[in-house]
């Protein structure tokens, strides 16, 4: 279920009707604690420079609307980042960036009768990213066209998940990493059959191939081969050797300082740091030391409130518009009563509304 700390909840007998029990205790709306060894952090400070504080004052345009940049995006998870979490994240955070899960393009192309279920939002989680995924151009061409119609703000290619279901028997996600030429090719076909930016996600190397050199060769090739102008960067390398993406989470060390040499040796392109970062007082620290924006993952869904709550105040630098635990499940019981059973056959249902 998706955490709100200080609270439990059931569903009554009316659809989707969230009880609050009890609050059972007052916690901090941040989690500043971090016992990560694998994290070589410098001293953090949730203060804005003036140059962030520039860059918060600049709206950007995206897909003929405008938002403000994405200092802070919700990184895609599958099964996590579905339409009814990016509501309730939504709902806590007005200027996060947010991702979908991947999406096949095959799931795409092959589910043209269904779409809507695959695709639809609501347009209140504007700015919002799609994430695909695939290792055949005809249909990576074709899904972008499909998912044209429902007006996403950018398009993101995946060529980072490490699950043997994608890299290993799909031969795509991280293992497209390998093949910079075709990411490039990827990435104009994309291009070419949408209106918005595109960008790509990726790690900063696969199993042996992990040297900074041949990071900087990918970024090179696809950016010269493509209009790929932003790109996301966990700061892991991936292990293809049968690990879980669990493990692929925690087992790599992470290496910021492959990020930040990208920023110097890459000036006229965006980097959007990922990996590690838990807390906005970490996003802060972050866009002080450089980056263009920060992804942060696991956290902004197993820890909702505490993650996603100051954002907009302490990362945007937009005053605090009172929202409360209390009014946010109020406003996602009115969402969850409205969607529950609309896809047919009781889809989706109480359990996929409150999953976790």
């Amino acid at each position: 279920m998706m955490k709100f700390p200080g609270y439990s909840l059931i569903s009554s007998f009316t659809p989707f009707h969230c009880i609050i029990l009890k609050k059972q205790r007052r916690l901090s709306a941040l989690d500043l604690s971090s016992n990560n060894p694998t994290k070589s952090r410098r001293t953090l400070s949730v203060c804005a420079t003036k140059q962030q504080l520039h860059n918060i004052n600049t709206q950007i345009e995206m897909g003929g609307q405008q938002y403000r940049p994405p200092l802070f995006s919700v990184a895609p998870m599958m099964e996590w980042t579905d339409t009814h979490y990016r509501t309730v994240a939504r709902i806590i955070s007005k200027h996060a960036w947010l991702y979908t899960e991947m999406l096949a393009a095959e799931t795409i192309v092959y589910q043209q009768e269904n779409l809507d279920r695959f695709l639809a939002f609501p347009s209140e989680q504007h700015p919002i990213v799609l994430q695909i995924g695939g290792n055949n151009l005809d249909n990576i061409a074709k899904a972008t066209q499909l998912a044209n119609a429902y007006g996403y703000d950018e398009i993101n290619l995946n060529c980072g998940c490490p699950s043997a279901k994608v890299a290993g028997h799909g031969c795509f996600g991280v293992r497209l990493m390998l093949d910079p030429k075709f990411v490039g090719e990827a990435m104009s076909v994309i291009a070419a059959n949408t209106d918005v930016p595109v960008s790509v996600k990726c790690r900063i190397g696969v199993d042996d191939h992990d040297s900074y050199n041949e990071l900087c060769d990918f970024i090179y090739k696809v950016s010269s081969l493509s209009p790929t102008k932003h790109f996301v960067i966990h700061s892991r390398k991936a292990l293809l050797n049968g690990i879980s993406p669990a493990d692929n989470r925690r087992i790599p060390p992470l290496k910021y300082e492959y990020y930040y040499a990208l920023l110097r040796d890459f000036p006229d392109l965006r980097f959007t740091i990922n990996g590690g970062i838990d807390c906005v007082d970490e996003v802060n620290a972050a866009l002080r030391e450089g980056a263009h924006g920060v992804m942060v993952g696991r956290a902004a869904f197993n820890n909702l409130w505490s993650t996603l709550a100051h954002v907009d105040s302490a990362v945007y630098g937009v005053p605090n518009s009172g929202l409360t635990r209390r009014k946010v499940l109020e406003q996602y019981q009115v969402y969850g009563d409205a969607v529950l059973g609309t896809y047919g056959n009781n889809r989706p249902n109480i359990r996929e509304l409150i999953k976790g």
